[in-house]
């Protein structure tokens, strides 16, 4: 069975890094990071912009789901709430694919250093840090695998997730959604 991977968090928990590590380690897989769906200058959140966002992920994620070229899926974005995830798998067809489900998260501390980071390299901006922060309680309402990396590289996070999905595959589980 295929495996479709998805990894939520708030902004700075490593989603991207993560995930881009996990791409190179799963034979035939395809990334996408939500992210790229909803850059756009001015950054204009209404519910326009969101149903467009949505549907651009559903769009490209479904188009990876029917490639026979692909054997995993990874794809990473914020995903605070468990109605953006119900919504985005009750629009996709995965069947043939067993369905991954990942929460990221870390201290409080940890997100504030790795924000700051990025901040002074002039990579985010700094209401960035208050957004996150208050995203990151919501992570452990999720029916979601949580893994905590304030003390792990985003490599390592990759092999945590790389090695939970060949868990479930061979137990023949289903992980939660």
């Amino acid at each position: 069975m295929k495996n479709f991977i998805l990894i939520g968090g708030p902004m700075g928990v490593g989603k991207t890094a993560a995930s881009r590590l996990l791409q190179r380690q799963l034979p035939g897989c395809a990334f996408l990071d939500g992210d790229w769906c909803w850059d756009m200058r001015p950054f204009v959140v209404t519910d326009e912009t969101r149903a467009m966002v949505m549907d651009n992920i559903c769009h490209v994620l479904g188009n990876f789901l029917h490639c026979s070229v692909f054997e995993n899926i990874v794809f990473c974005w914020v995903m605070h709430e468990q109605s953006i995830l119900d919504e985005l798998l009750s629009r996709l067809d995965t069947s043939g694919w067993r369905v991954h489900t990942f929460s990221l998260m870390c201290s409080e501390t940890a997100l504030r250093a790795r924000l700051q980071k990025d901040i002074d390299a002039g990579l985010r901006t700094p209401d960035v840090i208050g957004r996150s922060l208050a995203r990151l309680p919501l992570y452990g309402q999720l029916n979601t695998v949580k893994l905590d990396t304030s003390s792990i590289t985003a490599s390592q996070a990759a092999d945590a997730i790389a090695q939970a999905v060949v868990s479930a595959a061979s137990q023949s589980s289903i992980c939660p959604i």
